[in-house]
């Protein structure tokens, strides 16, 4: 779908010229709402009957919707003044709290990318593809500097769009090859945890995440080691099998260093051990750096694998 750029967005966007790219977590605007029920209507379809008064296919999609979100919350009906799951749907995404709006967003998004790819029989009610549809969203999240994408089939929380693009994206990405699965899975585990402010689960999942890309490449390639290996055996043994080639190696030092200090230091003192009588909470910012360094590691360690002969 074609994103029309208004004379007030571009001036908005001419004064932001240079200007970092800072993002807000905490509300949502209500001309983003707006263009979220926008996106349903043409993705997601109509509901209702057709002109022979049969009921349309794209209903059953909206009342899944609504009755997962309803259960999971707790509830019996979204809105006070129920019309229709679809109606009922839109009315709460307007109105709801800030996390509970985006708890539905991403359950309308996930229906999207697993159940309507290649659903035929609603195709011919839904004017947006999906893809485009998740495109339109990002933009929109990006538009009115909220910062959540829709990456790896759930919303995750962005501290930068250039280390989101250069880094997490491309790192989800590469997970979703064969053999990364479960790196994958604990990498979006993290974003998960991330984005619901469980800033310690965050860490601890990110290394997992690490370190189950690294055991990945090793059974790629038959590489023997310990189930039990953590993130410094395991760096040995991709340096021992050339993953970095030899003559390169001198000049990875201090990569090498701060793979093994920085990102399993940073967990093993948080996350993996026990607190004492002291509890250390961990601070978004230190959360942050534990993802972004998990992404950047795990893209050059795949993109490794890759060139390696």
């Amino acid at each position: 779908m074609a994103i029309f750029e208004l004379f007030s967005k571009r001036k908005k966007r001419e004064a932001n010229a240079g200007k970092p790219d800072v993002y807000q977590y905490d509300k949502l605007p209500e001309p983003f709402r707006v263009q979220v029920v926008h996106i349903w209507r043409s993705a997601l379809g109509p509901y209702g009957t057709d002109r022979y008064g049969n009921f349309l296919p794209t209903n059953s999609i909206w009342k899944g919707i609504h009755d997962v979100m309803c259960r999971e919350l707790g509830m019996f009906s979204l809105v006070e003044s129920q019309s229709n799951p679809c109606d009922d749907c839109m009315q709460y995404v307007l109105h709801a709290p800030t996390e509970n709006a985006l708890d539905i967003i991403q359950l309308s998004f996930q229906t999207l990318n697993l159940l309507l790819r290649d659903d035929y029989e609603t195709k011919r009610y839904r004017t947006q593809d999906v893809d485009d549809a998740i495109e339109e969203l990002n933009l929109r999240f990006r538009e009115h500097g909220v910062g959540y994408q829709f990456e790896g089939n759930r919303l995750i929380r962005i501290d930068s769009q250039f280390i989101h693009a250069e880094a997490v994206k491309p790192a989800l990405g590469l997970l979703a090859e064969a053999g990364f699965e479960g790196a994958r899975e604990e990498f979006t585990k993290a974003h998960e945890h991330y984005r619901h402010d469980r800033y310690k689960e965050a860490v601890a999942e990110a290394l997992k995440a690490f370190e189950s890309t690294m055991k990945s490449i090793c059974d790629a390639r038959k590489w023997p080691y310990k189930s039990s290996d953590t993130a410094k055996p395991l760096m040995d043994i991709l340096f021992q099998n050339g993953l970095i080639p030899a003559d390169l190696q001198p000049h990875f030092g201090t990569f090498r260093a701060a793979m093994e200090q920085g990102l399993p230091t940073l967990s093993n003192r948080t996350s993996r051990h026990g607190q004492g009588l002291d509890p250390k909470p961990i601070p978004q910012y230190f959360a942050a750096y534990a993802l972004h360094t998990a992404a950047s590691n795990i893209v050059f360690l795949v993109e490794a694998h890759k060139a390696m002969k």
